[in-house]
């Protein structure tokens, strides 16, 4: 990734701003999930109530253990599918602020994508929250061409490239007692 592209999107993301990123999914944007008024950025830019959770993007699994509680299958799930399209809800750690994830049920969604621009970045940043690249209810887009038509200057630093996958993740609740597959997707564990 261009240096002068990479410093401009880091300073967005410190600046309580939000990125466009592409991921082995879908098209993305993204920002600090620890600046409460960067996640509402991203509400406002899709048209959505700020009632659903965001996703965590990580770069590897060690980021990801800083934020929830595994346990022995979210580990065994997140060693096989990671990088990759399968998002894992877990529980969160106390040191998570509450606006992170549900805060009702206190857990988290998280994954790892397969696409070396996101890793790359992630690497740098630390984890984003992130939603699909669109308007709320209408189709994501996949290219960051088409995240710079349908958002604009609302968005400050747009990281080039396409998705890879075209089709959401996978997200597999870990925290009740059964595994539950709130959304089916190109991993099937």
């Amino acid at each position: 990734m261009d240096t002068e592209i990479l410093s401009a999107a880091l300073a967005a993301v410190n600046n309580g701003e939000l990125i466009g990123i592409p991921t082995d999914t879908l098209y993305g944007i993204a920002a600090d999930p620890f600046n409460p008024d960067a996640l509402d950025r991203i509400f406002i830019a899709k048209g959505r109530p700020g009632i659903k959770p965001l996703a965590i993007l990580v770069a590897n699994l060690e980021q990801a253990q800083q934020l929830a509680a595994f346990g022995d299958r979210g580990l065994e799930l997140a060693e096989e599918h990671w990088p990759g399209a399968l998002t894992l809800v877990l529980p969160k750690l106390k040191s998570v602020p509450e606006w992170i994830g549900d805060p009702d049920r206190r857990t988290l969604g998280l994954r790892c994508p397969n696409h070396p621009v996101a890793l790359e970045f992630l690497e740098a940043s630390g984890p984003l929250a992130v939603t699909s690249a669109n308007v709320s209810s209408r189709p994501a887009v996949l290219s960051s061409d088409d995240a710079k038509e349908l958002f604009g200057n609302d968005i400050a630093v747009y990281l080039e490239g396409e998705a890879t996958g075209g089709r959401a993740s996978t997200i597999i609740d870990l925290t009740q007692p059964a595994e539950w597959i709130l959304r089916d997707g190109p991993i099937n564990p």
